[in-house]
This record gives C-alpha cells, structure tokens and sequence, in this order.
C-alpha cells in the first residue's frame, strides 16, 4: 500500500463529480485505507465548478491537500482540467475527460473556448502520464449519457493498476461494488457496464 494517495475530481455542476467522489471514499476504505473527502461547490446547480479531494492513506488526519500534491487527478471536463492543474504533482497520474462544456464567458462571445492542442500541451508540461478519453461518448453509447461519471472511474481505475498505484489489495469488484452501494438498484447493470467499459477505453 502507498503511504498516501491523494485525488482531485474537478468538473462541472451536473457531471456526477461528488457521486464520483463518494465512491472512491468508499473503495479505499475497502482497500484497507483510512479515507477523507473536501467538496468545493461553485453555482454547481448551474454548471458552476465543482472540485472534490479525496485522500487515501495508513493515517489520514484531514482531506485538506495542498498545491502541488495531487498524486491522481480526474477531470470531468476540459476547462475544468486546466483550472485546476496548479494542484498536481509533477508526473500525477491523470485521466482527462475530452467533454467541452462551453461557459457563460465563451457562448456569450467574450473568451474562446482552448483547442486540444493547448490542453494536451499544458497538461504535458505537467505529466506525461495522462490519458485521453470521451466519456460522454462512450456512455450514451451504452444508451445513457448520466453514467459518464462512472466510465471515467473505471478508466481510473484501470490506470492506477497499470501504473502500480494499486495493487491486488484491491480488485476490480471492489470499485463495482462501492458504485451500486451509491446508485439506484434498477440502474446496477448498467452501471457496472459503464464501469467496464471505462477499463477497456484505457
């Protein structure tokens, strides 16, 4: 087990951010660890930020993680992952959402909306392990845009394995379980589907 693992989720009011949260709380208490979480709530009723920190360790004393120390970072969408790069590590384990959802400042025609080639670069001046997926896209392919949140996990957690943040101290099942602990009974297939699929875009 690694002394401390700490996570930043950061997206927009809507996306499922703190449900995304909640359930990695509860996977690394499955896991043995002690677990805390912080919310940070813009206008999230209107698409306003939000952010989460969970942290993971043999001792946890607060959920509080400073700039700079942000080993696993899970952006829900691409604006969301800009602002809130400052928070990382160098070489943090990063899983980016390609869901652009534009802000008041770009529809109204005062600001643009940054390309992929600027987001990639940025993020690559941060770390070079980051992958690229398109939950959105991938969950209205399984028929229902809402499990977005829970694709994204799933390739989370396919990245931490791979990269030995995880080990066999927890398995795949552990993460499925937490996520149906947190959602209704009749949309439990479904969302262990979308957390599969999340593993495979990886």
């Amino acid at each position: 087990m690694q002394p401390t693992i700490n996570f930043l989720l950061a997206g927009v009011g809507g996306q499922g951010t703190i449900l995304a949260s909640d359930v990695l709380v509860n996977v690394g208490l499955a896991a043995g660890y002690q677990a805390k979480q912080a919310e940070v709530h813009g206008m999230s009723q209107r698409g306003g930020s939000v952010t989460s920190y969970v942290r993971w360790g043999q001792t946890v004393y607060s959920p509080l993680v400073g700039a700079g120390e942000v080993d696993v970072y899970l952006a829900f969408e691409k604006v969301e992952a800009l602002r809130n790069l400052n928070q990382l590590r160098r070489g943090a384990l990063a899983v980016i959402n390609m869901h652009a959802i534009p802000p008041v400042t770009v529809t109204s025609g005062d600001q643009t909306y940054p390309d992929d080639d600027r987001l990639r670069s940025a993020i690559a001046q941060v770390t070079d392990t980051a992958v690229y997926l398109d939950g959105q896209a991938i969950a209205e392919g399984l028929g229902n845009p809402r499990v977005e949140n829970v694709v994204l996990l799933g390739a989370l957690s396919a990245l931490m394995e791979r990269e030995g943040l995880i080990g066999s101290e927890l398995l795949p099942d552990e993460w499925i379980v937490a996520i149906t602990e947190r959602v209704p009974g009749k949309y439990a297939t479904l969302n262990r589907r979308a957390f599969e699929a999340g593993r495979l875009a990886l």
